[in-house]
């Protein structure tokens, strides 16, 4: 197909709109996610014109979660684009969720043109000043020759030192505007991981050395950083057990002997006791983020080693008495080779995963109708091999599957925990299975979440993404009941109905399965996995088990 030259293009020279994507080109990307307008029509031409991807969905906010996904899988930056005004707005809470997911993540929108940028004007708010609270970077594009430096900067910015967001607004005669034919993208330079400080890790390994009960946490940093290997390492040689939080989970196997399993539940679980016990924490690319360290250290008594590529925040239950900031990786590395033989004997990880193994077991034979969560947990697992994906929303659902279902390998159980929003499970599903075709992906989501961006179903089947979603049903905010019934002993305004499914996923050429016995969902699952096209199960879950969970755990910590 041949397409035309635009009327402004003289010379053969680029347009601004083609520089931006021949830098986007550049920096590795092959996809952009987003929702056009009038005001970038031109970049958005340029996008078709290129080798770049461009995936349209049906809502600014679920392109922003796409980007984090896709940002969170591959280690770059995930790239979303819109308009101006509404547009960009609706990019602010997958770019919020990227930022405080510590996920690089680049989102470019159009603005007004700069002869009105400085009065009240049609469409107008100052959106650089709107992101800057929620970027690492938020910026305006002056002119196309800024574009180059500009572009390089967005991209190193997001993806080095702690991960993050940034935002880039692009005005709509800067778009149309011809650029400099000397202009091209700048060369990446790759920031090489440093090494750790001898002096630090001599440190360190004296206060493990004078610990009786140490334990590692192991966070969203480690998974990030590809420390899995090395973490697995440190940990069979010290024998020292290894907890995850909920971002962490998969940087250590939870059937390695080591594992205390995942900590970051609202109340009390298995792996508090690890904590309970604990006089050295050693903090393997855990961010604050993450939760509250008062949960693992009340009175900050502990002693806390923290190995990370960034200092820690400050917090009065997280004070670091070592800190080692350098490649995760080659801390871990050389801690293990400067302790030697020294081995610390480990009790606590038997007894806990003794415990999440008993449970699975328990709900893996539970028959009821509506079914036990630990059914479900249980049923997807067995749906899923080792290395596939799983992403699971905000929810009572992200409750018991943070803590239950095991987890083999990073980034293969991906929960939102900095932000905790809901919705973005269904629409990252689609990043994700771009991202890594080679794995199946499923979208866990609850009943309360997975309406906020179903019509991303349609964008699903429309650009022939394979997607599988597991609906955990409730008719009602499951998560937000549990707190209310656990506080107050009653709930209120938490109760909604739903659409039939099965007839509401056709209705986008979608097929859609209806659960009505327990033995339905392992071979409906594997059945829509296998399946390349789009699949949406729904399943009504018995939530009764929130509080006769919290009463068991409760009984369990006073028998302890």
């Amino acid at each position: 197909m041949t397409h035309p030259t635009p009327s402004h293009q003289t010379d053969g020279g680029p347009t601004a709109a083609e520089l931006m994507v021949r830098c986007l080109e550049n920096e590795g990307v092959t996809v952009v996610f987003g929702l056009p307008g009038e005001e970038n029509i031109h970049f958005t031409q340029a996008l078709e014109r290129s080798d770049i991807r461009y995936v349209l969905t049906r809502h600014e906010q679920a392109a922003s979660f796409m980007a984090e996904m896709y940002g969170r899988v591959t280690g770059s930056a995930g790239v979303v684009s819109a308009t101006l005004g509404p547009g960009a707005i609706n990019l602010q809470l997958g770019v919020a969720d990227a930022m405080t997911n510590s996920t690089p993540l680049v989102a470019i929108s159009a603005q007004v043109g700069r002869d009105r940028n400085y009065k009240e004007s049609h469409q107008f708010v100052d959106l650089v000043s709107l992101f800057q609270p929620i970027t690492k970077w938020s910026a305006g594009v002056p002119t196309p020759e800024a574009i180059p430096e500009m572009v390089r900067k967005a991209f190193k910015t997001a993806e080095t030192e702690r991960p993050g967001a940034v935002y880039l607004a692009v005005p709509e005669d800067v778009d149309d505007a011809p650029a400099d034919t000397g202009l091209r993208p700048l060369r990446r330079n790759v920031v090489r991981p440093e090494a750790p400080s001898p002096n630090q890790v001599q440190r360190a390994v004296q206060l493990i050395k004078a610990a009786e009960h140490p334990i590692v946490l192991a966070g969203h940093g480690a998974a990030r950083g590809g420390a899995a290997d090395a973490l697995v390492k440190f940990a069979e040689a010290v024998g020292v057990p290894v907890a995850t939080t909920f971002h962490g989970k998969g940087v250590f196997a939870d059937d390695h002997p080591h594992s205390v399993g995942t900590f970051g539940f609202m109340g009390r679980d298995y792996a508090n006791f690890g904590f309970d016990e604990a006089d050295l924490i050693i903090s393997v690319g855990y961010e604050l983020q993450e939760f509250d360290p008062a949960r693992i250290n009340p009175d900050g008594d502990k002693k806390v080693i923290h190995l990370h590529r960034f200092p820690a925040e400050v917090d009065t239950h997280y004070s670091v008495d070592v800190g080692i900031i350098a490649d995760i990786s080659a801390s871990l590395d050389a801690l293990r080779d400067a302790l030697g033989d020294h081995h610390c004997p480990s009790t606590g990880p038997t007894r806990s995963s003794t415990l999440l193994a008993e449970e699975l077991d328990h709900g893996r034979a539970d028959d009821r109708f509506p079914l036990a969560p630990q059914r479900v947990v249980a049923d997807t697992r067995a749906a899923l091999g080792r290395a596939d994906v799983t992403l699971v929303d905000t929810g009572a659902v992200k409750m018991w599957m943070a803590r239950l279902y095991p987890t083999y390998a990073p980034n293969t159980c991906l929960i939102s925990n900095g932000l905790s929003t809901m919705g973005f499970a269904l629409p990252g599903a689609l990043a994700v299975a771009l991202a890594q075709p080679d794995r199946k992906v499923l979208a866990v989501v609850g009943d309360g979440a997975w309406l906020m961006h179903s019509q991303e179903i349609e964008t699903a089947v429309r650009e022939g993404i394979p997607l599988t979603v597991l609906i955990w049903e409730d008719n009602g905010y499951g998560l937000i009941e549990w707190k209310m019934d656990m506080e107050l002993g009653e709930h209120s305004n938490t109760g909604f109905t739903n659409p039939d499914v099965v007839t509401y996923a056709q209705s986008f050429g979608a097929k859609g399965y209806e659960i009505t016995s327990a033995d339905q969902l392992l071979p409906t699952l594997r059945a829509a996995l296998d399946d390349d096209g789009v699949s949406i199960i729904n399943c009504p879950v018995d939530y009764r088990e929130n509080l006769r969970l919290i009463e068991r755990l409760g009984e369990l910590d006073a028998a302890l």
